[in-house]
């Protein structure tokens, strides 16, 4: 089954974002019932956009997911709860899974973005680590993702996954005539000093955790 065409809308790319997204770091509350399912959608934090979709609307979203083998229900009658079926349909290592979970829950992003983003579900070692899982994804048949035009003034190029109903367009490729409102810019500005703030986060932790360590290592001599 990994050759198969994913076509999935918005929603549907949200809920299954949120599945593996909520596998991997809260595997204790794993499967989801619809009223978690829906709180995870719609959270504020790893979203872009944030979004504020009904019980109604995520429920549709799976009946579409689970015609396509991708989401399954589980549980007893009391609660009905719901998982990803992804692993089983793609085999995938853990790099590409948390890499294509990021581009689900925030559309187009840089492999810095990327790795600073999905090291919650998974630790990179490196930027090349991200970039050999892009690839991967690349290779996979049909490719389930795609670096797109690098825009004027930036340094990285931007990745899209390919798993939606329409392919990925880059902002340069607009007229232009098209111009950014101030809500726009403003959104944009956010998720640079959001990035930047995971950045200085991770930064912070592996420092506290090489003190810990020379801590430790001192104490060997006391």
């Amino acid at each position: 089954m990994n050759n198969m065409q994913l076509t999935l809308g918005a929603v549907e790319a949200r809920v299954l974002g949120a599945l593996i997204e909520k596998e991997i770091t809260t595997p204790e509350y794993y499967p989801l019932s619809l009223n978690a399912l829906a709180n995870a959608c719609n959270q504020k934090s790893n979203r872009d956009p944030v979004l504020h979709l009904e019980e109604g609307e995520v429920r549709k979203a799976l009946n579409r997911l689970e015609s396509q083998s991708l989401v399954r229900s589980v549980g007893d009658r009391r609660v009905t709860k719901f998982e990803h079926r992804l692993q089983e349909v793609f085999n995938f290592y853990r790099p590409e899974i948390a890499v294509l979970c990021e581009l689900l829950l925030r559309g187009p992003q840089t492999p810095g973005e990327l790795r600073a983003r999905a090291s919650r579900m998974h630790a990179f070692e490196d930027l090349e680590s991200v970039h050999s899982a892009l690839r991967q994804l690349a290779k996979r048949e049909p490719p389930l993702v795609t670096v797109l035009p690098r825009q004027s003034g930036a340094k990285e190029a931007r990745y899209a996954h390919l798993a939606g109903e329409t392919p990925p367009t880059d902002p340069t490729a607009l007229p232009t005539t098209a111009k950014k409102d101030d809500r726009q810019l403003s959104a944009s500005s956010n998720r640079q000093i959001e990035t930047l703030a995971e950045e200085v986060a991770r930064l912070r932790s592996e420092i506290a955790d090489l003190q810990s360590q020379f801590a430790a290592f001192r104490k060997q001599f006391e």
